[in-house]
């Protein structure tokens, strides 16, 4: 694969945490990084070894600091191309005097965000999806994402693309076989297996998007406290996020616009929202308000639902709240969960609840969550499979090479290039 004109050159950045810190690691990529540490250096040290070296300014040979030093010739390295590593002390003094050296040398400059792992991509170390899921892993907060991300850098979604774009090739080539040399009597007819194989690649294709989709991975499960006015939203909302975050009054329609709030309960991530109580008003302001709580409600993955019991899915909680006051002692038939957001009963069953409920909705042991890239791809390489199934033999030609593009697609292989800047952007700018 030809590297990205846009980023020819040789690039230097901070690739750990900012300093100070123990260790500070510079990454040094592209021709000029060999040449690069030996103006530093005095010397290349032995590729893929760990080399204790006096860093000094090529300017005026002052000392910069005493640093480990590796080198990695390409296309054997992380990049693919000449890459150097300087392993150097944490101070921001430091790594300020040795970025500022390294900016004075010419034909080098300071990399742009993600500018490493694009250039890895470039040159065939990583491929598309392998590439989203280390942006992925950058960001993990959660055991879960962390899981999900790490499966999709480790090549797992791409071993599977791999595998059903094989098969489909294999189904083409006896379909372009029949076409092509249908006068020849060497030539087998089609017994079927290219359906059946067609067919398994449809069945693994649906169960992977059968799975949770990797946006509620990542920002969290959605949680729509809603139900009347004066139910006692706002102070749930509040003792769920564990901060004042909504006005709380017995005044009817004191909250007016959704308020948003991301928590985590026993690793599970969630976004809990708060709404307007549902009424009927001529207020409208109000009104509009009422008109996103039922927007929110009906995008929710889950429903804190604090008015009377309703039927409902799966999807609704049923609380029955301020337990507190004498009025609300004896609890609504139906109700999942008896509380008082004020006084703190109730809130853990509701908690243990949120939880098991919420991981319900996330992805299993085994399974992949993906993007809505990845999604949008798959799915157009099924709708173009279930086209194969038309009598005409170069229709049903035609889908296969369709469906194999969109798997390209998902590799980065085909069609991706107004992707590129989005999806690299995501990176800190040392990765």
């Amino acid at each position: 694969m030809t590297p990205d004109p846009l980023f020819d050159g040789t690039i230097f950045a901070l690739s750990s945490g900012q300093p100070p810190a123990a260790i500070a690691i510079v990454r040094i990529s592209g021709p000029g990084a060999g040449g690069a540490l030996k103006s530093l250096a005095a010397t290349l040290p032995e590729p893929r070894r760990a080399t204790l070296s006096t860093l000094r300014d090529p300017e005026d040979g002052a000392i910069l600091d005493k640093a480990l030093a590796l080198f990695f010739p390409g296309p054997g390295s992380a990049t693919g191309e000449d890459l150097v590593e300087l392993h150097l002390h944490g101070g921001r003094a430091v790594v300020t005097a040795v970025e500022n050296a390294l900016a004075r040398q010419p034909g080098l400059r300071r990399a742009a965000a993600g500018e490493f792992t694009r250039r890895a991509y470039a040159n065939g170390r990583v491929d598309l999806a392998e590439a989203e899921g280390l942006g992925d892993l950058l960001a993990a907060e959660t055991e879960g994402q962390r899981r999900n991300a790490m499966a999709l850098a480790d090549g797992t979604l791409s071993r599977s693309v791999r595998r059903w774009r094989k098969d489909l090739i294999d189904a083409a080539a006896a379909i372009e076989a029949r076409i092509d040399f249908a006068d020849e009597d060497d030539v087998p007819d089609d017994d079927g297996s290219s359906a059946d194989v067609i067919a398994r690649v449809r069945n693994e294709i649906n169960a992977m998007l059968a799975a949770p989709p990797a946006e509620r991975l990542r920002d969290g499960v959605r949680v729509v406290i809603a139900g009347p006015p004066n139910s006692g939203k706002s102070t749930l909302f509040n003792a769920l996020i564990g901060r004042e975050a909504a006005i709380a009054t017995p005044i009817p329609g004191t909250t007016r616009d959704l308020i948003e709030y991301p928590v985590q309960l026993d690793g599970v991530p969630f976004i809990f929202v708060d709404s307007a109580g549902l009424r009927h008003t001529e207020d409208d302001i109000e009104r509009i308000g009422v008109e996103r709580a039922r927007t929110a409600i009906r995008a929710a993955d889950l429903v804190l639902w604090m008015g009377d019991p309703i039927d409902g899915g799966s999807e609704t909680i049923r609380i029955h709240g301020r337990c507190d006051l004498p009025d609300r002692a004896t609890p609504s038939a139906g109700a999942d969960v008896i509380l008082s957001a004020k006084t703190g009963a109730g809130m853990a069953e509701l908690r243990g609840l949120l939880v098991s409920r919420g991981t319900s909705l996330l992805p299993c042991e085994g399974e992949i969550a993906l993007g809505q890239r990845q999604r949008k791809a798959l799915a157009e390489c099924l709708a173009a499979l279930d086209a194969h199934t038309h009598d005409d033999i170069l229709l049903a030609a035609e889908s296969l090479r369709a469906a194999r593009a969109c798997l390209d697609q998902l590799t980065g292989e085909a069609g991706v290039e107004s992707l590129l800047d989005a999806i690299f952007s995501r990176f800190c700018i040392g990765k």
